[in-house]
């Protein structure tokens, strides 16, 4: 990622990987390369590989799947084993490994280590539908599916908190997921932002100029819990254009609800997708963040931020500065449709010094990544090697 070779963090030490799945190339994924990088020749535990799915430095590792990947059209299903998820990850054989590092916002964290083996696990959260996020991501609530599927949370929410006692060191990826952490495991957590390419996002000779006439931009999954339909809503109420840049489940219920001004663009390549960023009014993120790479990006681009002030995004963004945050209301779809406005307004009104965005947005470089967690693995690696008294 960073262009040069890492030392290896825990040199002499056997170590291993393990991540949730390996299915697409998304933020889990640069984390997992990132880390890969400063363990050379450390293999990829995971539950399903699709081969090609991910950058060429992770194919060409030694990736070990599980039981599930033998089943038939996983590739496209997989989301659908949850149940199995736990059994799946604990069937590992890593007794081997002195060393385990795990990148979790699943059961990665869940795997079994041997006993003097050191377990630190990156958590990007922890798993959101099974948590506070149930009631986004499974509306219906009545009915013996709805009935079934909240049995299966409950045993799920069960096995992830008698798991987190696995892990050694806690890893989060902002503050905001350090709480939900402590909260829900009941362990500390040190925060150590993802690496974000910041280099790859500069902008080219902008230094914010006009943004009026420009087109809003989102880039994000298309998952309901990210807020779409309110970012078209917004735009359309102020006659202003959207992009949004994305794929998933939301797809077709989001292209029936954008009108002539938004683009749903899925996925762009990469020269595409800084091109965008570069000539938006701002980026739009009206969902609850765990972190926000997007934001770090649209910012390395010279491009404002307005976003739900909640979640992972109050380690980004400075309101007025970088961006500006609102609170999106009581919970009412009204309300909170009338605070993005306001916000994409108050947007407009202030001229940004891209100077200054670029500066927040390279905080978050891979370099500064690798010394924090090169420092936070040699800390918890010391503290169990120090002898009691």
């Amino acid at each position: 990622m960073s262009g040069e070779l890492a030392p290896p963090l825990a040199p002499g030490r056997r170590a291993a990987l393990v991540h949730d799945w390996l299915t697409g190339m998304r933020g889990g994924e640069k984390v997992l390369e990132a880390l890969a990088e400063m363990l050379p020749g450390a293999p990829i535990y995971t539950l399903v590989h699709v081969p090609g799915s991910v950058s060429p430095a992770l194919e060409a590792r030694t990736i070990h799947t599980s039981f599930l990947q033998r089943l038939p059209g996983v590739a496209r299903r997989y989301r659908s084993l949850l149940p199995l998820f736990p059994a799946a990850i604990e069937d590992f054989d890593l007794t081997p490994y002195e060393l385990i590092v795990s990148t979790s916002h699943c059961v990665a964290k869940g795997v079994i280590p041997a006993p003097d083996a050191v377990h630190v696990c990156y958590c990007h959260s922890p798993m959101r539908y099974a948590w506070d996020q149930e009631h986004v991501y499974f509306p219906r609530r009545r009915g013996p599916q709805a009935r079934l599927r909240n049995l299966i949370l409950t045993a799920l929410r069960t096995w992830d908190v008698a798991s987190a006692p696995r892990v050694d060191l806690f890893v989060a990826n902002s503050r905001f997921v350090a709480r939900r952490i402590r909260r829900y495991y009941g362990r500390g957590a040190e925060v150590v932002p993802p690496p974000v390419a910041v280099d790859d996002f500069a902008a080219a000779g902008d230094e914010g100029g006009d943004r009026s006439s420009r087109r809003c931009l989102m880039v994000a999954a298309l998952a309901p819990y990210k807020r779409i339909d309110v970012a078209i809503a917004a735009c359309d109420r102020l006659g202003l254009g959207l992009d949004v840049v994305g794929s998933g489940p939301e797809r077709r219920r989001l292209g029936r609800l954008a009108g002539p001004r938004c683009r749903l663009l899925g996925r762009v390549s990469d020269q595409r997708l800084r091109q965008l960023y570069r000539e938006a009014l701002c980026l739009l993120q009206p969902g609850i963040e765990d972190f926000g790479i997007a934001a770090v990006e649209a910012l390395a681009s010279g491009t404002p931020v307005v976003a739900c002030g909640r979640g992972g995004v109050l380690d980004i963004v400075e309101h007025g500065v970088h961006g500006v945050l609102y609170d999106p209301g009581p919970g009412d779809r009204a309300s909170e449709l009338d605070r993005l406005c306001a916000a994409i307004d108050k947007c407009r009104e202030i001229r940004f010094n891209s100077s200054e965005l670029r500066r927040r947005a390279r905080a978050f470089s891979p370099s500064a990544f690798t010394q924090r967690i090169r420092a936070c693995v040699s800390r918890q690696i010391a503290d169990l090697e120090t002898p009691r008294r």
